[in-house]
């Protein structure tokens, strides 16, 4: 086993990333099978979750990485770099200086998978009906500022929007702008089960709840991808040792991203622990965030909240729980992206108890608070373990009794987004690199409805940061922007990411395989010597 580094290029501005020996230039690889990848998501049909594959109600990293690689969207995030590319469409850019209208020009000649004309009348389609469903499970959100869309014949589309918004061809970059087939969604209702139709460079031939999901070659596609492989199988574990031992066997090829493994299985990995496989680390761009219900009478005291964030220790919970798989958060945007300030840690500084009473007797408040902490966790998560040395590290303070209560994956947002927990932990997998999309999520479009709001963000710094297609510009307000959130302290950074991608020998593109917003891009894959 080897290990190797990857630091995405896109957030610290080099050309190319640095990795050392894993392939030269050429073609496809000579190897036509499919790539197994294993993955321990959960993706499955639920009474609260009946379309899991339906892009208007799925804003998950699980299901993103399935939209991402088989739908298409008019732009994509390029091989490495943050600046989107044309896919389905031939152009794209905005035609006046407002940055309110963005026109987009359509390939020639594009189908669906299953063989449907894709014209502009589709686009409009596909963004109307993510509008009209409105999901709360989905990422209707990030078309908020989206007036109408308009077609001028076949292959133009026009977006208008209600402001200017420098961010918004990343949004187009993303499944929220996935185009769906007009002639097989209907314009109102989700389309169930596991199934999809798209026109993206694979096709969804098979999904098996638990079991794996295979994707094919789209003959039909037209766009800048090239394809490195002719298929992809997804086998899903339900136990992140099992997936480890089938890396180990061969039974798997690939297996990528920040919670595939937990930490023990990463540092045997790192180790050398697993003959003939390369582990590839690289700068993560994923968040962990603790938020808070601030309707709650637990936690709607703001010294409460304070007092959480003087005793939480990152430095040991990185170290002691995640084994330096991740590294300690302290701001709402992670250290990488531009923009980003420690605003946690000059607000709040070293770990206090000393502090954090104070703090809670000033406010009148008696102790120990009780509050009921929640969390979700798949197999390669390490959310549980993290829940446990939460309610250690609090209740050990004597200022706190925190309870713990585990739900399932597949309700946890939605029970989130209706106010039925207090304080609870998720992590955030960005829609697009941009600080613009670690504080407009939860305080300006809220998909998680939090009770916090912030006029001076919603209303003044995030709309001047958008109207500024210069992103240098726009880092004194984001700044800003981290001191607000840590003030008010709606939600408290913990960690971010390292990205691992664990592969066999033989196995190639794995420096491409995750692209600057942590989705994973299949069609890099390949066996052999490929470029």
């Amino acid at each position: 086993m080897k290990s190797k580094l990857l630091v995405l290029p896109a957030l610290l501005g080099l050309s190319a990333p640095v990795l050392a020996g894993c392939g030269g230039s050429g073609g496809s690889g000579s190897d036509s099978s499919a790539i197994v990848v294993g993955s321990t998501d959960s993706i499955v049909v639920s009474k609260d979750n009946p379309s899991p594959l339906d892009p208007a109600t799925s804003y998950d990293a699980a299901t993103w990485n399935i939209l991402s690689n088989t739908f298409q969207m008019l732009l994509r995030l390029p091989r490495s770099g943050t600046t989107p590319q044309p896919d389905a469409a031939e152009s794209c850019a905005f035609s006046d200086t407002k940055s309110e209208t963005y026109r987009c020009k359509l390939r020639a000649g594009l189908k669906f998978s299953n063989g449907d004309a894709l014209t502009s009348e589709d686009v409009k389609f596909s963004f109307d009906r993510m509008l009209k469903i409105k999901s709360d499970l989905g990422p209707v959100s990030l078309l908020s500022g989206l007036k109408k869309v308009e077609t001028q014949g076949d292959q133009e589309v026009i977006f208008d929007l209600k402001a200017s918004d420098a961010t918004f061809p990343y949004k187009l970059a993303t499944p929220a702008g996935a185009i769906v087939d007009s002639q097989v969604y209907q314009a109102d209702k989700p389309y169930e089960g596991l199934k999809l139709v798209g026109s993206g460079p694979y096709k969804l031939d098979s999904f098996t709840q638990g079991d794996k999901a295979v994707l094919s070659k789209n003959d039909n596609y037209h766009g800048n991808v090239v394809m490195k492989n002719s298929g992809i199988e997804i086998k899903f574990f339900d136990d992140s040792a099992k997936m480890k031992n089938a890396l180990a066997d061969g039974s798997v090829d690939v297996v990528g991203g920040s919670s595939a493994f937990k930490p023990a299985q990463i540092t045997a990995l790192q180790a050398g622990k697993v003959k003939d496989v390369t582990l590839t680390e690289a700068s993560g761009t994923e968040t962990r965030y603790l938020f808070f219900n601030t309707k709650d009478a637990s936690v709607a005291p703001k010294a409460v909240r304070v007092a959480i964030a003087q005793l939480i220790n990152r430095s040991t919970l990185t170290r002691d729980t995640f084994q330096r798989t991740v590294d300690p958060l302290y701001s709402i945007v992670p250290q990488g992206i531009a923009g980003h300030k420690n605003s946690f840690y000059n607000l709040y500084g070293d770990p206090s108890q000393a502090h954090a009473a104070k703090t809670l007797s000033d406010a009148g408040i008696s102790t120990p608070v009780k509050i009921t902490y929640t969390y979700r966790t798949t197999a390669g998560s390490s959310a549980g373990e993290e829940a446990v040395w939460l309610q250690k590290s609090l209740n050990a303070s004597g200022l706190f009794d925190v309870s713990l209560k585990k739900v399932a994956y597949d309700s946890f947002v939605g029970n989130a987004i209706g106010g039925k927990f207090a304080f609870y932990g998720l992590g955030w997998a960005p829609d697009f690199p941009d600080a613009d999309n670690y504080i407009a999520p939860f305080i300006s479009e809220n998909f998680l409805d939090l009770p916090y709001k912030s006029n001076e963000i919603n209303n003044t710094l995030l709309p001047r940061t958008r109207a500024d297609a210069d992103r240098s510009n726009t880092v004194t307000d984001f700044g800003s922007m981290q001191d607000i959130v840590a003030r008010d302290i709606p939600l408290i950074p913990v960690w971010q990411s390292k990205g691992y991608v664990a592969a066999r020998d033989g196995i190639t593109g794995v420096e491409w395989l995750i692209n600057s917003s942590s989705t994973t891009q299949y069609w890099e894959l390949g066996h052999g010597v490929t470029g």
